[in-house]
Formats: structure tokens, sequence, C-alpha cells
């Protein structure tokens, strides 16, 4: 542990956010791949006011520092992380619906789901996508997440960021977030706090048969079990778990991790497994692929405390 992260984990337990700091604290665990190991402090966010007190303990020092979210897109080394965690609580799940302006007020704890399911109960549109992506606002917003031929700069007007590095807290508009294809400008000093998204009039009948087709979808055709969704983002004009089905590469193993028999572009792991073997097994689909096809796939998966040449 390095003397500023020492520092600011002794901030924290003399502060207002000490009775939500736990050290050593498991996040593997918090994931959807459920594997990994501990970061050397979790905190708990229940508000702004906890948001801006975690910033104040840092500021100014060499401290890693990672939101979990849902962890429904990161992979957690068996090493654990050498860092602080945050987590949010239910104070950052709301969501607040204005029908006659069509804008949304999202927490960054709000489930995808809920949120897709809340708007079109109110009678609008633009958001059916979210309803089966297992993911919150805040990490949707990170990585410009998506799917079903929309993503989230589709509707996002702006969001409250509250930069670590310096405690200052401040709204980004759509434009200044450098949204790409499963990409924002964001780093991991940027602490997405809210979200607000401007929906179109629509129709709940319309909206509800639509998130049917969509859970039905991804049931007929995406495994479930403990996996991160998604491993490699698509190349030009191509798909990602085209090219590893036809590589031959769906139910290849290393360890406690295998390529998804249902959806190449899957990867399972075992009740008990390890982090290490995901990756092994990310690395050899893309050396196979590159070597049958040329194509370099770029992960999607967000990699939390393994090395740099990982």
């Amino acid at each position: 542990m390095t003397t500023d992260l020492a520092a600011a984990i002794r901030a924290l337990r003399s502060g207002p956010l000490a009775a939500r700091v736990q050290l050593d604290a498991p996040i593997g665990t918090l994931t959807t791949y459920r594997v990994g190991g501990n970061a050397s402090a979790l905190v708990t966010l229940e508000g702004p006011a906890d948001a801006v007190a975690l910033a104040d303990a840092i500021v100014h020092r060499d401290v890693d520092v990672i939101a979990i979210g849902r962890g429904s897109n990161m992979l957690v080394s068996d090493d654990g992380f050498d860092g602080i965690a945050v987590a949010f609580g239910a104070g950052f799940a709301g969501v607040e619906v204005d029908i006659e302006s069509g804008i949304v007020i999202c927490g960054a704890a709000a489930k995808l789901p809920v949120v897709a399911r809340i708007t079109v109960q109110a009678g609008l549109t633009g958001f059916e996508w979210a309803v089966g992506v297992p993911g919150s606002v805040g990490g949707a917003v990170r990585m410009n997440a998506g799917g079903h031929g929309a993503e989230m700069t589709d509707s996002l007007l702006d969001v409250a960021v509250l930069d670590l590095r310096s405690g200052v807290l401040g709204t980004r508009d759509n434009a200044a977030l450098g949204f790409g294809y499963r990409t924002s400008a964001l780093g991991p000093a940027d602490l997405v706090l809210e979200a607000r998204l401007r929906l179109a009039p629509g129709d709940p009948g319309a909206g509800k048969a639509e998130m049917a087709e969509i859970v039905q979808w991804r049931r007929d055709n995406q495994p479930g079990g403990q996996n991160a969704g998604s491993v490699f983002t698509n190349p030009a004009d191509d798909s990602a778990g085209r090219l590893i089905d036809a590589t031959g590469l769906k139910g290849m193993r290393i360890g406690t991790a295998a390529v998804s028999e249902k959806h190449a572009n899957f990867i399972q792991a075992d009740v008990g497994g390890r982090a290490d073997d995901i990756l092994t097994v990310m690395r050899e689909v893309q050396r196979r692929v590159l070597d049958r096809t040329g194509v370099t796939l770029d992960a999607e998966t967000h990699l939390i405390g393994f090395d740099d040449d990982d």
C-alpha cells in the first residue's frame, strides 16, 4: 500500500464516511463474474455529500479509485485492487420522470432495466433497449452502453460528475463526454453521480411489447450464469461473436473459464473460479482469431487490479 493510499484511508476512517468504509473488502464478488480479490478499501456512498467527503479524503493524493456500479462489465484480479473501490447505495438509485418535458433524472446506481420499465410506463420511448442490459446508469454513461441499435449517447442530455482529482463537482453535457463505440472521455477519477435523459412521447403498450421482445431475444441468444456480457467490441462491419465462432472456439475451456456454447462473445466463469483463467481465455481467443482472420479483437471488459501488460 502506498503512502498516499494509506493516508487517504486514514482520512476516510476518521471522517464522516467512517461507518461506510470497509478495509480489505471483497469486490470480485460484487461483479457479475463473481470472481476476483479484495480492494484495499470499499466506500459506500449514499448521497452527493458523501461523494464530496470522499473527494476531500483523496484529493491531491496519488490514489487509484474505481467505481463498482453493478460490476457487469469488469474483471477483478485474483490479487485484488490496490486502491479504493466506490459503491453507490440506495440514495443514488432514484429515477424522476417529467412526462411533459420528457426529461428523466437518474441516479448513478439506478438499474438500466428499471429505468427502461419506468419510462415506458410513463409513456416515453427511446430507452426500451436498456431493459436487457444488467448495468447501472453511471456505468452505462462511462462506457456508452447500448444494444439493439441504440446507446446512451442517443438520449443523454448531461451528467453530474465529481472530479476526484480536484474535488470539483460539475455538469458535463453530451458533447463534452466524447462518446464513441463503448467508450467515453470519462476517466477513473471522474465519478458520475447523476444523469439526465430526454426521451420522446411514446405508447406504453408498444414500449412494453418491444421490451418483451428484447428480453426474449436475450434469453434465446445469450447465456445466464457467471459472465460479464460481451467480452470484445465488434470490429467495423463485423461481429466479434461471429469471428470467435468461425474460429471454432465455442466451448474452449482453460481452467475454470470457458467460451460460452450459446454465444461465442461470452466467457463463463465457474463457481469459485479464477479471474486469471478468464483473462487467459480472453488472450487465447484474441490470439487465435488474429491468427485465423487477421482481426485484432479489442476487449470491452474493464480489467481491475491487473498489471499494465494485461
